[in-house]
């Protein structure tokens, strides 16, 4: 089989052609189903062929498609069910079965086998649809229709829940865009993630997160070959760019840092040559980091900075970056934006302050059934994602850290993100998180979770130390934990508040 127009998991192979058939197949089946337009189907899925596939076919009738985060609990599950309200929920048979206790009465529920098995030889896809009566298999849902032959009807495409590292995560709902509005987005997609026609693309965290999402749409739409990952594993990524001569990538830091941790004489074992487009995402990357990834993987990194609500905003090539080391890049072309101060003003360059942005090329949004909390992060036209930030004189931004995160002590504003990237250079370090906790006489001390490299033996003594060589004295953190593990993301999303939330439920419940 050539490898244009590909679609690859982990070791299953499928021609696009077949993808986007079955697609066609499956939202013929949608509309008999009675979906349309503001319909919402929900998928349980990790990384796999019936990802794409029905939020391609979601997208055909007019439905919006929500992609459930696989690794939460059932009742974090519940919450997004019960708010999103699903007609359909299409799921891999074991995350069905681990979440069958909260599915919504009346959904029709559609199982997809475990990877590399046909539903006929799975024991837990037999085990899932005699557990859920009703349900029946995607295969046999797909095969049983026609291809949709209408044109596609106008769509808003995912409903993207947010992360919720503040209270509940909420649901991002994005209009369905004007033919001119559209035309811009994918202009601006093409410039950040690459993707065009004739690229090999590596999707590489999870698609129930908006950038990977984006990525393998737009790699199923143009890529001569789109590779999906179920998991990260650092030298598997490599041996994956090796062995498919990957082109282009989107990745978050933190992967990064898991890549260059591999002994050298691993990370020289493969040819990363093939690499020419690579867009990171998802949070400030440490500068010896970035400095270590042009250096490994050439001048070819580039960086942007965006949320769910805003879309793509920022962006910079390895050049910029290097000129002005620690940003995240330029307005992208017809971005509007202003830095906003604790006084509600506009602030010049040099002052950090709120960051308020406007992209023309992304569709408007609200919340799920939320829209005054939309309004509530809106300055007039302008919507804010809570980070702090401040711009240089040539108009390049930094961030500093998230407004929410900022530890207030004694009057001084303190931005844990600088002491996490400060922190991360530190070889005993595989990841950490800094926030506020209570304090009796400063209102706010810093506290510091960290998960050291195993059998390194890493003291809260050896952690100060290594800050104070690096970082003012006051913002060296007075408590440190250690972990096994950090609450985070496979795409680098780090759920802080359940490290931090401890700490404050006692003043909550008496204040």
């Amino acid at each position: 089989m050539s490898d244009a127009g590909v679609v690859i998991v982990d070791d299953r192979t499928r021609d696009r052609a077949e993808v986007l058939d079955r697609a066609a197949r499956a939202a013929t089946g949608l509309d008999g189903l009675g979906l349309g337009p503001k319909s919402i189907v929900a998928l349980l899925l990790r990384n796999d062929f019936a990802a794409l596939e029905m939020s391609v076919a979601a997208s055909t009738v007019g439905a919006y498609n929500v992609p459930l985060n696989w690794h939460n609990k059932p009742d974090e599950l519940a919450y997004v069910l019960n708010d999103s309200v699903p007609s359909v929920l299409v799921g891999h048979a074991d995350l069905l079965l681990a979440a069958r206790e909260v599915l919504p009465a009346g959904v029709v529920v559609l199982v997809v086998p475990l990877e590399g098995s046909a539903a006929t030889d799975c024991a837990t896809t037999a085990e899932a649809l005699a557990a859920m009566p009703g349900a029946r298999t995607w295969d046999e849902f797909v095969a049983g229709n026609a291809p949709w032959a209408q044109p596609p009807r106008p769509s808003g495409g995912a409903i993207i829940y947010t992360s919720g590292t503040t209270g509940r995560p909420k649901g991002v709902v994005k209009f369905p865009m004007t033919d001119e509005v559209a035309a811009r987005f994918v202009e601006t997609q093409r410039r950040v993630w690459g993707m065009s026609t004739g690229a090999r693309g590596l999707v590489l965290g999870p698609i129930y997160h908006a950038s990977p999402e984006a990525q393998a749409r737009a790699a199923l739409a143009e890529a001569e070959l789109l590779v999906l990952q179920s998991r990260f594993d650092p030298e598997a990524v490599l041996a994956a760019i090796e062995r498919h001569r990957i082109t282009d990538i989107v990745i978050v830091p933190t992967m990064f840092v898991r890549m260059l941790r591999l002994p050298e004489e691993v990370r020289n074992r493969y040819d990363v040559s093939s690499l020419r487009w690579v867009t990171h995402t998802g949070g400030p990357c440490p500068p010896d980091v970035k400095r270590a990834m042009i250096d490994w993987w050439g001048p070819i990194i580039n960086e942007l900075y965006g949320g769910t609500e805003m879309g793509c905003a920022f962006f910079c090539d390895s050049a910029e970056w290097l000129a002005h080391p620690g940003t995240v890049g330029r307005a992208l072309p017809g971005l509007r934006f202003e830095i906003v101060g604790a006084d509600g003003e506009a602030v010049p360059a040099g002052q950090v302050g709120e960051i308020y942005a406007r992209n023309p090329a992304y569709g408007e949004f609200t919340y799920l059934g939320l829209d005054d909390q939309r309004q509530a992060i809106a300055r007039g036209d302008l919507i804010t994602l809570g980070d702090m930030g401040y711009v240089d004189d040539d108009g390049f931004l930094y961030l500093t850290d998230r407004s929410r995160d900022m530890v207030v002590s004694g009057g001084v504003n303190i931005y844990p993100a600088e002491i996490e990237a400060a922190l991360l250079g530190f070889d005993q370090v595989v990841d950490c998180a800094v926030f506020g906790v209570p304090d009796d006489v400063f209102g706010e001390s810093v506290m510091v979770a960290v998960q050291a490299v195993p059998g390194s033996g890493l003291t809260a003594d050896a952690v100060r130390e290594y800050l104070r060589g690096r970082i003012s004295d006051y913002k060296v953190p007075r408590h440190v934990t250690f972990h096994d593990r950090l609450p985070r993301e496979e795409t680098g999303k780090l759920f802080k508040r359940k490290l931090r939330d401890p700490y404050w439920s006692e003043i909550r419940r008496t204040g």
